[in-house]
């Protein structure tokens, strides 16, 4: 017997302006100035803003307008039934003061130095998957994907598991034909082949990315698709046979083959490669104050098209547009809508960015100060709290982001941490703790090192209560060696 029933529930959706801000927030500066040259390539609403223009723009004094033309104007697009109001975008204060914040200045270029940072592959395919449109529930699916492969860089899990699984204990609904995209999404980073389920997925992938001459790519795509127990076990003969090649044409496949990785992540997807970094902001001291830049000179600044924005105009002045020109108007509309949303999207990123580092700044003065003892424990509820921000927001924010200083290059992730109170009542971060372990190590007799449990009672003397074996995993976390290993003979 059917019956009907209601259910109630609650549900937060994002809007596709929202999705595309916390998007934007999650890009360094190195990302976003690719984003945005990809929106420039798709939106021909939008254009680069030149130096040079701007300079102009700003010699260049604006005609002042009569009122009573202004009035008839308004009139005008009052009556018009179209969803937005471009005269108000093209006169709007607020957003002429975004495009001028999203400009470059014109102060003199400076030259900052890049750290060296080490990054493992999968942080790196991490980096490539926050480059791919995706919903952030596919993102999610996509990041566990990566942090599941295996030392080889093999997708060796149950991927209908791992959908259940992030909707059972993370509440992330993704259906397994949108999950099985993702994957095939993945497997087309670099490294080509990356995610693989087994050794013939991983070649037939590279196979049909790859620029070898495509007719012999053909006949290794179907050695590899229809014979592959032949070609695992060497039976060219076999192979010759069925496909009908010539001697010449089954060596020229094979050679293709040979070609190929069958290990993407070539037994150590984990270890560390040397990449450069460059610091999304930069913290210098003027006098006693210091100032927070964001260090985005080479990011394009963008605006919407004076020559489309006078084309949807001309059209939004015409009394009935032609049948013709209908759908240019619409597509133009649309692009203008969404020219208008990234432009506010960026420069709200740029204002969060800001927020969130000027707090950082305040919260952990004395390091920037005095150094890395002076690092206060601090997580990130204590930096939402302080401006009215989500604690996803802030950790968007610093996700891969780095700051430059006169302490140094830092993550952002380094100014967060779990904090320890000692005897005197005051709190002190485990980053504080391993600076005190690292001068104790460097400190000690040379001919006798100091155990960790010898220092761990130098640590409680001086009022921070820590186990033995808390010592020896941030001794280990310093890459500091046992006792005995530090010994020398003097």
């Amino acid at each position: 017997m059917l019956s009907l029933q209601q259910k109630m529930s609650l549900q937060q959706k994002l809007s596709p302006q929202q999705i595309q801000y916390q998007k934007l927030l999650q890009l360094n500066t190195l990302a976003l100035e690719q984003r945005i040259k990809t929106e420039l390539e798709l939106n021909p609403i939008l254009e680069e803003t030149l130096e040079d223009e701007m300079e102009l723009e700003q010699l260049e004094e604006e005609p002042e307008k009569d009122n009573d033309s202004d009035e008839e104007e308004e009139e005008q697009f009052d009556n018009s039934e179209d969803e937005f109001d471009l005269e108000d975008f093209m006169n709007d204060s607020e957003y002429e003061q975004e495009f001028e914040r999203l400009n470059k200045n014109n102060d003199e270029e400076k030259v900052y130095p890049v750290a060296m940072q080490r990054k493992s592959m999968r942080d790196n395919l991490i980096d490539q998957l926050h480059m791919l449109d995706l919903t952030e529930e596919e993102m999610i699916l996509g990041e566990n994907i990566i942090g599941a492969l295996d030392k080889d860089g093999y997708f060796k899990e149950d991927l209908e598991k791992l959908v259940k699984d992030l909707k059972l204990f993370e509440g992330i609904e993704v259906s397994l034909e949108d999950a099985e995209k993702v994957l095939k999404k993945i497997q087309t980073l670099e490294p080509v082949g990356i995610a693989a389920r087994n050794l013939q997925e991983c070649l037939l992938i590279q196979i049909r990315n790859s620029s070898y001459d495509p007719y012999y790519s053909y006949i290794a795509e179907k050695i590899l698709s229809e014979h592959f127990e032949d070609f695992i076990n060497k039976r060219f003969d076999i192979i010759q046979k069925n496909l009908n090649l010539s001697t010449d044409t089954l060596k020229s496949a094979l050679a293709i083959i040979q070609k190929l990785n069958p290990k993407p992540g070539e037994g150590n997807i984990d270890s560390e490669q040397i990449n450069q970094i460059t610091p999304d902001f930069i913290i210098e001291k003027v006098d006693d104050n210091y100032i927070v830049t964001l260090n985005d000179r080479a990011v394009p600044s963008v605006t919407i098209s004076k020559t489309y924005l006078e084309m949807l105009e001309n059209n939004k002045r015409k009394r009935k547009i032609p049948k013709r020109e209908k759908e240019a108007h619409k597509f133009l509309r649309e692009k203008f809508e969404s020219a208008k949303w990234f432009i506010a999207s960026l420069q709200q990123r740029r204002q969060t960015l800001m927020k969130i580092m000027q707090a950082i700044l305040e919260k952990q003065y004395e390091f920037f100060e005095n150094g890395p003892k002076y690092l206060k424990p601090m997580i990130y509820k204590d930096i939402a709290d302080e401006i009215g921000m989500d604690i996803s927001t802030i950790s968007r924010v610093v996700n891969g982001k780095y700051v430059q200083s006169p302490q140094g290059i830092h993550e952002l992730k380094y100014f967060f941490s779990e904090g320890l109170s000692t005897d005197d009542g005051n709190e002190i971060s485990n980053k504080h703790i391993k600076e005190l372990i690292k001068e104790i190590c460097e400190n000690e007799p040379k001919d006798k090192p100091y155990s960790d449990d010898k220092i761990a009672s130098i640590l409680q003397e001086k009022g921070i209560h820590i186990a033995r074996r808390t010592v020896a995993k941030y001794r280990e976390q310093l890459k500091i060696p046992v006792a005995r290993l530090r010994k020398k003979i003097i």
